[in-house]
């Protein structure tokens, strides 16, 4: 007990403030610790049942504050469930702590219950991973200090990327007796150490330039467009999405000759992972990338790009005639969705002849089902800074991408790996974090039915814990319709596509919904979508938009 409550002592001091628990023999004494701690105001303890609910919920924890949380979980196959939140924090930067309880060395590999291979099980996805010391044949001290440094990118670990934010594992085997009385340990919060960085690589103005803002960006982007005076990429999950050099319409543009054939640099930030043009953009040997690291991979698609810790502008006049091409063909390629939205000014007119209009339109609204673009317009309208918008990787972020102007506010999604795992759970992460330091808003996760059913487990919050103010919105097609736009769509049979991939399901939601104590609702018209969204009947509320195949 004493190493593993000195433990949790040393990462409250190395700013550590979360810590998601799932219930174990071999762990118990971390978890004791960490409620204990949770007790005298120090960390927050959030538990799960599921281990890969609980590596998620982390992941949004981190992906919001930028400071790792830990994962306490027992032996055996409970590490193994943590594997696709370790992957994905991995290749999208995400700082996280592993602290898996495992047997002692003499029970290793002899046939004991519940061991296995834990140590080094997942070697190529951190920053850095120790196989502790049982307590008693050495300590734990200095532990909290080398993780939390790793993980926030802080120190030089083995793989070389200097400054990159990861997971890093701790394997902590222990003797029995498992648990016993606590300590009293003195705690003092202190913070994370900042990340590592190098001076920033100046860019010259000399070449026709863009920049391309992938997942996980943030403002950085808009910042380098702005002072650059170039035209700004921005994906829907990058968070850069805003400013007065947006190009919208951007795929179109790329595959213009006279724009996106003249490009002879491009500047990345974040992973851009939504468009085969992009992609096909940074693979250019004719074209200058350069690539601000922000995960586990070096950006290289054209093998001979330069990857850089930060970038600056050098000082100098911005290529006004450039940037004025693509904002002109880029004010072409807007897309108005207004038209087809509520206009609340017009139906309290003093004109007759306005108002009229006004309830005409409300009434062709009120009877027009809902479409995929009404649906992510009504979910970005409703959204502001004080909110937080997490997007699962199904059909609806891809058309967000296509269709959403710019407007600042925080957005989140798991593109490192762009896998439906996880999406309510990581969503859940990021509304305990925001709610814990203070945003008043609601955090809105956007996603397809298959996304959601893949983490349904992620639905079951303790009843003792802070309701989240989450609103889960599931655009439900009846299956997986993504693969629309693949070519297995033209070469498969129909029988084999609806099988092997629609996947189609009748699970009622609703039913969902009520087992696990969410508010429900299902909305089949933009004004009732939008009096869903702006009027949260709950703490967890899960919107059902009905969507045709």
């Amino acid at each position: 007990m004493d190493a593993a409550a000195s433990l949790i002592a040393d990462l409250v001091a190395q700013g550590v403030r979360h810590i998601v628990v799932s219930p174990g023999s071999r762990s118990q004494a971390l978890a004791l610790a960490a409620v204990r701690a949770a007790d005298e105001g120090h960390v927050r303890v959030h538990v799960r049942i599921d281990e890969r609910v609980a590596g998620f919920t982390a992941l949004g924890i981190a992906r919001e504050t930028g400071v790792p949380a830990a994962v306490v979980c027992t032996s055996g196959t409970a590490v193994a469930n943590l594997l696709p939140a370790v992957m994905e924090a991995f290749h999208s930067g995400v700082p996280l702590l592993l602290l898996t309880a495992d047997r002692p060395p003499e029970l290793r590999g002899v046939g004991a219950n519940q061991a296995t291979l834990q140590d080094g099980l997942f070697h190529p996805w951190v920053r850095d991973q120790l196989d502790a010391p049982v307590p008693g044949d050495g300590d734990w001290s200095g532990l909290a200090a080398q993780a939390v440094a790793a993980a926030m990118g802080a120190r030089e670990v083995e793989s070389g990327l200097r400054g990159i934010s990861g997971p890093v594992h701790l394997n902590l085997p222990s003797r029995e007796p498992l648990s016993g009385d606590l300590p009293s340990i003195a705690i003092t919060p202190g913070e994370a150490p900042e990340a590592l960085r190098s001076t920033p690589f100046e860019l010259d103005r000399g070449p026709r330039t863009v920049v391309v803002a992938g997942a996980d960006a943030g403002p950085d982007a808009e910042e380098i467009a702005h002072a650059g005076g170039w035209p700004l990429i921005a994906e829907i999950v990058s968070g850069a999405r805003f400013g007065r050099q947006i190009v919208h319409g951007y795929r179109r543009l790329l595959a213009r000759e006279d724009l996106g054939g003249r490009v002879e640099r491009v500047v990345v930030l974040g992973h851009p992972t939504l468009s085969r043009e992009v992609a096909a953009l940074l693979s250019r040997q004719d074209v200058e990338v350069v690539a601000v690291h922000r995960g586990g991979e070096e950006l290289n698609l054209n093998h001979r790009t330069r990857g850089v810790d930060a970038v600056v502008v050098a000082p100098g006049v911005a290529d006004r005639s450039w940037l004025g091409e693509w904002m002109r063909a880029s004010a072409a390629e807007t897309v108005d969705l207004s038209e087809r939205a509520p206009d609340p000014e017009a139906l309290a007119s003093s004109d007759f002849a306005a108002r009229r209009q006004a309830v005409k339109a409300e009434l062709d609204a009120v009877r027009r089902p809902l479409d995929r673009e009404l649906l992510v317009d009504a979910v970005w309208r409703a959204t502001w800074p004080h909110d937080r918008l997490v997007f699962g990787s199904s059909r609806l972020v891809r058309v967000a991408d296509q269709v959403l102007g710019g407007k600042k506010v925080p957005v989140h999604a798991n593109r490192g790996l762009a896998g439906i795992d996880g999406t309510i759970a990581t969503a859940t992460g990021v509304a305990i974090a925001s709610q814990a330091a203070g945003a008043p808003g609601v955090t809105r996760v956007l996603l397809g039915d298959l996304a959601f059913l893949h983490d349904v487990g992620a639905l079951l919050l303790p009843p003792d814990e802070t309701e989240p103010r989450l609103q889960v919105v599931v655009g439900n097609d009846g299956g997986g319709t993504i693969f629309d736009s693949l070519e297995v769509a033209s070469s498969a049979r129909p029988g084999d596509l609806d099988r092997a991939f629609y996947t189609p399901h009748t699970v009622r939601l609703e039913h969902l919904a009520l087992a696990y104590g969410w508010e429900y609702q299902r909305v089949t018209t933009r004004t009732a979508l939008d009096q869903a969204l702006t009027s949260p009947r709950g703490g967890r509320q899960i919107i059902e938009v009905p969507l045709a195949r």
